[in-house]
């Protein structure tokens, strides 16, 4: 029997599960995800993925009280939330004047001809994503399982309780809404 499958069943069974059972069965996995996203971050990125699960890890055993999880879809939204905590704080922190947020050093030899296109920033999208979450919190719960838990529409949208079918007119809007809304907090700044 896979890790996998051994963790889907462990994390379903009637008993809830805590965090000390639970991180060695899906330790991989989140590391694959963690992978994932620092691949997609700029350059430079210090965070590594085994300190990004490690820190993920001890913000979901949190204070006295660790939580506990019914199921693979509520350990992996809390995962989730998690991820995006801390890459969001990380974003937050290289920004800061302190830490040389103004300025950004370039080599010469590095520098295009062209102006690049521009790219999503992280801070933005969480700004969109606390509105989103505000006025349909479906949607930013999918657009938050798809994007920081790296899980497929499907997935997420049986995590969800939801049919296929809606769950890609709700990944379609949800990406819609989200794209119009970083447009415009980027117009502000």
């Amino acid at each position: 029997m896979s890790d996998l499958t051994q963790s889907s069943q462990k994390i379903e069974s009637p008993d809830p599960v805590s965090a000390e059972q639970l991180l060695p069965l899906v330790y991989n996995e989140l590391r694959k995800l963690a992978s994932g996203y620092l691949s997609q971050e700029p350059s430079g990125q210090t965070l590594q993925p085994t300190a990004l699960v490690h820190e993920a890890y001890l913000r979901l055993l949190g204070g006295a009280n660790p939580e506990r999880w019914n199921s693979r879809g509520h350990f992996f939204a809390a995962a989730a939330t998690a991820i995006r905590r801390i890459l969001i704080d990380n974003a937050r922190r290289k920004r800061s004047l302190k830490q040389g947020g103004a300025f950004t050093r370039h080599p010469a030899e590095d520098m295009p001809l062209t102006l690049p296109e521009p790219q999503e920033n992280l801070l933005d999208l969480d700004a969109a994503l606390h509105k989103l979450a505000a006025l349909h919190p479906q949607a930013a719960e999918l657009v938050q399982l798809r994007y920081f838990a790296g899980l497929t529409l499907l997935e997420a949208a049986e995590m969800l309780g939801l049919s296929p079918h809606a769950s890609k007119r709700l990944w379609s809007f949800a990406r819609t809404w989200l794209r119009r809304e970083i447009e415009k907090i980027q117009e502000k700044s």
